[in-house]
């Protein structure tokens, strides 16, 4: 039934109703008003419009929900969507909503794909480069220094050792900033191996105490979840450091149901009512690419908690190349 139709025959109800109620009852209206017979149509009208109010927040109920959803909706969240009431122009206007949010997460996805990895291309192009250019040339500064030092005279040599270890502490820097920028020990050495980095290189460069927890029973992972999960990891840890005034963190990552859970909780002063950052933003969208769930919570004793449940991240068991099935088989 069509809105139109609807709203009409709600009416027609009431109408009709008070109509019969007013032929069947034994209420007449004189020439002059009296005082009885207004107070029976005062009321009857009330009646008459509480009970069309009542029928048309019933019959309005649906686009109230559309509304409601209208305002509130965000791609970084999906899965947002109504129940679709039956058939008529309400339900042909709710499918319709609801195959657009699935056309625009899709496309959201899609976008926001294309530039993580563009993102991450750069970042790997400039991680070489300090690691090539910067670090190098610095490295060279290094050893220049050391020995411009061992030929310099006894007044000159403590100001070359003072340039040597700002310099050294520099390349470090810069080290640490190619490290971050290009997760090298994750292609490396894996994601359990690049998140104990991560945590200590945290703990050496903040002081903070970092408590790691990890299952040693993680299922095999694809690579693109395995760089999600490390890129929360990294960004959670940052906001920890920026923003939480914490002096304990836990990083833990376990298995949950058929994939994994990244959690990240901290002790300090808590999100509270603070609108969400473009470093949680960009988490959302890091979770989005692989269908993961994130939230951001309090923790249970204070601070808060960032939570990415990733389902299904399991990669299938690779099957040997024929070749080397047809010689298992003839040596069986």
């Amino acid at each position: 039934m069509s809105l139109f139709w609807r709203i009409f025959g709600l009416n027609a109800l009431v109408l009709g109703t008070a109509t019969g109620v007013l032929m069947l009852a034994p209420v007449t209206v004189s020439t002059t008003v009296l005082l009885a017979e207004a107070v029976v149509l005062g009321g009857g009208m009330a009646v008459m419009l509480v009970a069309n109010a009542a029928l048309l927040r019933v019959g309005l109920a649906p686009l109230q929900r559309l509304t409601g959803l209208m305002a509130t909706v965000d791609l970084l969240r999906p899965g947002q969507r109504l129940t679709v009431p039956g058939a008529g122009d309400v339900a042909e206007l709710i499918s319709t909503f609801n195959a657009m949010l699935d056309r625009l997460e899709a496309e959201r996805a899609a976008s926001t794909g294309r530039a993580l990895s563009a993102q991450e291309a750069e970042r790997r192009r400039i991680a070489q480069e300090l690691h090539d250019e910067v670090g190098q040339s610095m490295t060279t500064v290094l050893l220049e220094l050391k020995r411009a030092g061992e030929r310099a005279p006894e007044e000159l040599r403590g100001d070359l050792r003072r340039a040597q270890e700002t310099t050294r502490e520099s390349l470090e820097e810069v080290r640490r900033l190619a490290r971050r920028l290009r997760p090298g020990v994750l292609e490396d050495l894996g994601l359990v191996s690049a998140l104990t980095s991560l945590g200590a290189d945290l703990a050496g460069h903040t002081g903070m105490r970092v408590e790691r927890r990890i299952d040693p029973d993680l299922p095999a992972l694809d690579p693109d979840v395995e760089l999600v999960l490390y890129r929360v990891a990294q960004a959670a840890l940052t906001n920890v450091v920026r923003h939480a005034a914490a002096d304990r963190v836990e990083l833990s990552l376990v298995c949950a149901g058929a994939g994994v859970e990244l959690r990240v909780a901290d002790d300090g002063r808590g999100v509270g009512a603070a609108h969400e950052g473009a470093g949680i933003r960009g988490m959302r969208e890091r979770a989005l690419l692989i269908g993961a769930a994130l939230d951001v919570v309090p923790a249970p004793g204070g601070g808060t908690q960032v939570v990415l449940t990733v389902r299904n991240a399991g990669r299938p068991r690779e099957e040997p190349p024929a070749d080397l099935r047809d010689t298992a088989t003839a040596r069986r």
